[in-house]
């Protein structure tokens, strides 16, 4: 056979490298369009369990000392952020909120059963200068599952989403520690190796179909966030 004159020789080698940057183009840009999916499959069945290993029923043999200490002074948060919402000018939107927002209102009757909930954060007083002593979000998705002899949280929607599990407390109230997973992270960092991550907080009914999770002395923005947890029907699991 006999070969190419230069030109054409010339013009098959760009046809054939301009077809080959086309098909890597459209690979990258597949690529592209796959990850998340991939990385958002792989968080979806990340269990709440992985966060916190080895798992044990006692809260109290998992919990940091800074995490015991934010529990133990729940309520002295609780009360400063109160106080410093009505100081600024929030005292009837506090009112209004009723025993979500009363330090004392637990009332017992046992574990929050398993399902998916309607999750909405209110966060009390500023933890430093510049930020705002009452905020509160609308509702989030949440969702509680069993997974082995404890229960599974993981806040699915919002910038900060908490997963973790929930131990056995006393009489009043059930125990929560976990991390918080911020902005577009697909995966939760596990509890104790960032200090900063780790969040503590009590689970408790407050009514009929009504509990809240109580985190005193996040590490961001506020005094203590109150989350309110309303299931998403009366269907729970």
């Amino acid at each position: 056979m006999s070969e190419l004159p230069a030109a054409d020789k010339y013009r098959r080698q760009a046809l054939l490298a301009s077809g080959y940057r086309a098909t890597c183009r459209r690979m990258r840009s597949l690529s592209v369009l796959l990850l998340p999916l991939a990385l958002a499959a792989c968080s979806a069945f990340q269990p709440s369990s992985a966060v916190i290993d080895p798992p044990s029923r006692d809260w109290r043999a998992i919990a940091t000392v800074d995490d015991r200490e934010r529990l133990r002074d729940w309520r002295d948060a609780f009360v400063a952020g109160l106080k410093a919402a009505r100081a600024s000018g929030h005292a009837a939107t506090v009112a209004r909120e009723g025993v979500l927002l009363e330090p004392d209102a637990a009332l017992g009757g046992g574990p929050i059963p398993n399902g998916n909930y309607r999750c909405r954060v209110i966060k009390l007083g500023a933890k430093s200068p510049g930020l705002l002593d009452y905020v509160a979000y609308p509702p989030f998705a949440c969702r509680i599952r069993q997974e082995r002899d404890l229960q599974g949280f993981a806040k699915l929607t919002g910038s900060q989403r908490h997963v973790g599990l929930i131990f056995p407390g006393d009489a009043l109230r059930q125990v929560f520690l976990g991390t918080l997973v911020l902005g577009d992270e697909r995966r939760a960092m596990q509890y104790g190796r960032d200090k900063e991550r780790d969040v503590a907080g009590f689970v408790e009914r407050i009514g009929p179909n009504r509990w809240r999770m109580l985190m005193p002395r996040p590490h961001f923005e506020s005094r203590i966030d109150v989350m309110e947890l309303v299931p998403n029907s009366q269907d729970m699991r």
